[in-house]
C-alpha cells in the first residue's frame, strides 16, 4: 500500500465494529470497576467461608462418602464458581441491556452511527465475556487459598465458567430486547436464578433429590457448568462427558446468539 492510500474501511458488523460497541461499555466500567471488583473478591470469600468451612466442618463430620470422598469444600467450590458464573451473566444481560434501550436510549443513538444492532449485541458480549473472565480468575484464585483445588485441570474451570455464563447471558439479552417493562426481571431472578442456584447440584448431589425432579435438574445449563467444573476441579473429568457438557452449553450460547440478533434487529430498526 502507497503512502497516502487510505486502508480499506472495515466491513459493517466485522469484529471490528463489535469491538467499537465493546469499547463504550469499557469506558462505562472505568467509573464502576471498583465495586465490582469488592463484589468480585467478597463473593468466594464470604460463600467459601461461611458454606465451605463453616458448614462444611458439620458435614465432613458426618462422613464424605456421599460426596465422592471429598471434602465439603471441594466439593462446594467448583459449583460455586458456575454458579457465580451465572450471577454475572445474568446481571450484566438484564437492567444494563434494557437501560441501553429504554431509559437512556444508548442503543437508539448508536444506531445512527455505522454501527448496526448486531454490532451493538456483539459488542455487549464481549464485555461480558471479559466481565465472566475477571470473576472466574478470582473466583479460582480464591478457591486455590482456601485449599478447595484438586487438580491442574482446575485451570479449565475458568473458561468453562466463561461458556457457562454466555449460556445465560446471550439468551437473556436476547430477551431483555423484547421486554417493555422491567418486571419480568424480579420474575426470572426470583423464579430462575434462585431456584436454580439451590437445586443444580451447587451444594448437594443431584442424586439426593426425589427421583421425579433430577431430570429437570439434568437439563438445566448451571447443572451442566457445575458438573463440568467439579470434575475438572477433582481431577475426575472424563473426555465424553466432558464433551458434552461444551456441546450442551455451546448450544445454548449459540442458540442465544441467533436469537440476540433478531431481537436486537426489530427493536432497534424500526
Amino acid at each position: 500500500m502507497t503512502a497516502g492510500t487510505l486502508a480499506p474501511a472495515a466491513p459493517r458488523g466485522s469484529l471490528t465494529m463489535a469491538v467499537s460497541a465493546f469499547r463504550f461499555w469499557l469506558v462505562n466500567y472505568r467509573r464502576t470497576w471498583r465495586g465490582t471488583i469488592y463484589s468480585s473478591v467478597l463473593n468466594p470469600v464470604l460463600y467459601l467461608g461461611a458454606m465451605g468451612l463453616g458448614l462444611g466442618t458439620l458435614v465432613d463430620k458426618h462422613g464424605m462418602s456421599r460426596l465422592g470422598g471429598v471434602s465439603y469444600i471441594a466439593f462446594l467450590a467448583p459449583g460455586l464458581l458456575a454458579a457465580a458464573a451465572m450471577q454475572t451473566a445474568m446481571g450484566e444481560s438484564t437492567y444494563p441491556v434494557f437501560g441501553s434501550v429504554k431509559w437512556l436510549k444508548t442503543y437508539q443513538a448508536a444506531v445512527a452511527t455505522p454501527l448496526r444492532p448486531a454490532d451493538l449485541f456483539h459488542g455487549h458480549l464481549l464485555f461480558t465475556t471479559m466481565r465472566l473472565i475477571m470473576n472466574m480468575s478470582v473466583f479460582l484464585a480464591t478457591m486455590a487459598l482456601f485449599g478447595a483445588v484438586r487438580s491442574w485441570w482446575a485451570l479449565a474451570t475458568v473458561p468453562v465458567g466463561v461458556l457457562t455464563g454466555l449460556a445465560f447471558a446471550a439468551p437473556i439479552e436476547a430477551f431483555a430486547m423484547t421486554r417493555e417493562k422491567e418486571q419480568s426481571f424480579s420474575v426470572l431472578f426470583r423464579f430462575g436464578m434462585i431456584p436454580l442456584f439451590l437445586f443444580s447440584g451447587t451444594f448437594f448431589p443431584v442424586t439426593q433429590l426425589p427421583e421425579w425432579i433430577r431430570p429437570v435438574a439434568y437439563i438445566t445449563p448451571l447443572w451442566h457448568g457445575v458438573a463440568l467444573c467439579r470434575a475438572l476441579s477433582l481431577g475426575t473429568a472424563g473426555l465424553a462427558g466432558s464433551a458434552v457438557h461444551v456441546a450442551y452449553l455451546a448450544a445454548l450460547a449459540l442458540a442465544g446468539l441467533i436469537a440476540g440478533q433478531r431481537t436486537y434487529r426489530r427493536r432497534l430498526y424500526v
